[in-house]
Formats: C-alpha cells, structure tokens, sequence
C-alpha cells in the first residue's frame, strides 16, 4: 500500500526528502511513497490529523503546539532530516564580527512565511541583550521581497533560508553575518504521523526510515553538483551552480543529521525558544512528541 506523504512546502533545505524520491532510495527498500504537495504547512497538519495523508515532513514546533492545545493529540514525529536551523542573518555590508547586538538600530526584516526562524531568532537576541520588541523590524513581507529590499539597499540586514541567501553572496550584494545552524542541534524538520499509523504500518515506516538514512549517508558524499543536477526539476528557475553552492554551505553547517534519529538536544533548544516566546503554555515533554525507536532500530540494523 502506497504512503501518501505531505510536502510541507517546497524548500531547498529538504533537499533530502526529494532525494530519497529521486534516487529511488523509497524504491529500493521495498516501499511506495507518494508525494503531495500541501498548499501551507498548516493544512499538512490538517489533512494528516483528517487522514487525508499518512506523513508529513515538517516542524517539531508544530506538533509541540498541537499537543500544548490538546495534550491528548496522536501526532508524532520518527524520522530526522534537518537536524539545525537553515535560516541566516544576511546584512547589505560584511561584518565579520557580528554580534546580534548590532541589529538595534538597523532596519531589519525577519521571516514571515513560517514562525520558528523568528521564535528561534528571539532566543538568540535576549541573551545579547537585545529586546527583540526594540528591533526596527519589517515582520509582513516575504523573502523574495526582502532580498529584493536589501539588494536595493532599502534594508540593512534580512533573515533567509537558501537560495535567498546564496543568491545575494554570489552578486555582492549580501553578507553572512550569522547562520543560525552555528547555535547548535535545533529540531527543524522531522516525517511526523499518528500514532496508530506508526503501530498499524509500522514497516512500512520502517522501510521508508530506512531509505531516508541511506540517502543522509549518500547526501553527505555526494558533490553537490551532481545533487543539483539530479534535483534541478524541484527548482527549475535556479542556476545548477547556485543551487550546489547551497548544498555546500549547509552541509559545512551540517544541517542535516548523519541519521534519522532525533536528538533530545535539538528537541530541547526548540523546546526552550518556544516557551520563551510564549508560543507553549507549558512544557511538552520529548516522550509526547516523540519516538526514536524505529530510527534506533533502522541505524542499529544497516541493510
């Protein structure tokens, strides 16, 4: 039977999700899975929660809030992918001594697509002293629009994921002044299901486990030029070169696990941003959200 999985949204930092789809890694390990688009990352919840699909790839963060709201929610997450952050803090002019401190006073422009860059971001800036209330921050425009902003120098500085990023390093028209993958382990994007699915087909889960691991083991040796090649059809208007150069950078970051299984540290981080931002009410325990012991199993048995 055929996995219907949820594409949260299109983005090059789930690079491994359309790689493990595009090497015939799901293939070869004896299971079929289809990709659905969602049409926001909230509907992939939904239509997870109705049903409608068996697996999403998405935020931690997300299932953490549902089980705040309803402590006896079944959405659990199983499979690690994006192990960091993938956002940066892109400024018009280089700093290389950049300190968050000197956001105060800049015209500055945060992500409003999705909440955890900007829920993390906050946990960065208090420890540095800086009252992310104070910041002259634009909160309401995209990314597409902000780096379009700054390259007109109507911006002093934006946060982005890739390929904004790369694309204002490659003109010269933006500078990495941070990469918040350099924080540490933060949970940003694991498979999540119900729990009855997790135990009623549990190998087909375990086979499509299986292939992601295989294909973060591939990811990490393959250059990135062949990967980008291999992915060009899920970003037909970026430059192969640019796209590689994405690759790069983030896997210098290591923003992507060495394998599926969810660590407690990056769990934890997130855990801490949330409730200072006052996106929970209380604390989620890990065991709630959840569930190493198929990826366990799928690294202590290479096949």
């Amino acid at each position: 039977m055929t996995i219907r999985l949820s594409e949260n949204f299109r983005a090059l930092f789930y690079a491994p999700f359309y790689a493990t789809q595009a090497t015939g890694a799901f293939a070869a390990t004896g299971v079929e899975v289809a990709m659905i688009p969602s049409p926001s990352p909230g509907a992939a919840v939904q239509t997870l929660r109705a049903g409608e699909v068996d697996v999403m790839w998405g935020g931690p963060l997300r299932v953490m809030m549902l089980h705040d709201q309803e402590p006896a929610c079944d959405l659990v997450c199983f499979c690690d992918v994006v192990a960091r952050d993938p956002f940066f803090i892109i400024g018009a002019k280089p700093k290389p001594d950049f300190r968050f401190a000197d956001l105060k006073g800049l015209r500055f422009a945060s992500v409003s697509e999705v909440p955890t860059p900007w829920i993390c971001l906050q946990n960065d800036l208090r420890p540095a002293g800086v009252d992310p209330a104070s910041l002259d921050r634009v909160a309401d425009k995209t990314m597409a629009e902000n780096e379009a902003a700054l390259a007109a120098g109507k911006l002093d500085a934006i946060q982005v994921f890739q390929p904004y990023a790369e694309r204002l390093i490659a003109s010269g028209a933006g500078h990495v002044w941070n990469a918040a993958a350099t924080r540490g382990l933060t949970a940003y994007t694991t498979l999540v299901t119900r729990r009855d699915v997790l135990s009623e087909r549990a190998e087909e889960l375990q086979r499509m486990t299986r292939a992601i691991h295989r294909t973060l083991g591939w990811f990490a040796q393959t250059p990135a030029i062949e990967i980008a090649g291999l992915l060009k059809d899920y970003f037909p208007d970026l430059a192969t070169e640019i796209f590689a150069a994405c690759i790069d950078r983030y896997r210098a970051l290591k923003l992507w696990g060495p394998d599926p299984v969810i660590r407690r540290e990056g769990y934890d981080r997130l855990h801490a941003a949330m409730r200072a931002s006052g996106a929970l009410s209380r604390d989620i325990a890990f065991e709630a959200c959840v569930d190493t012991a198929m990826a366990a199993g799928v690294v202590a048995t290479p096949a």
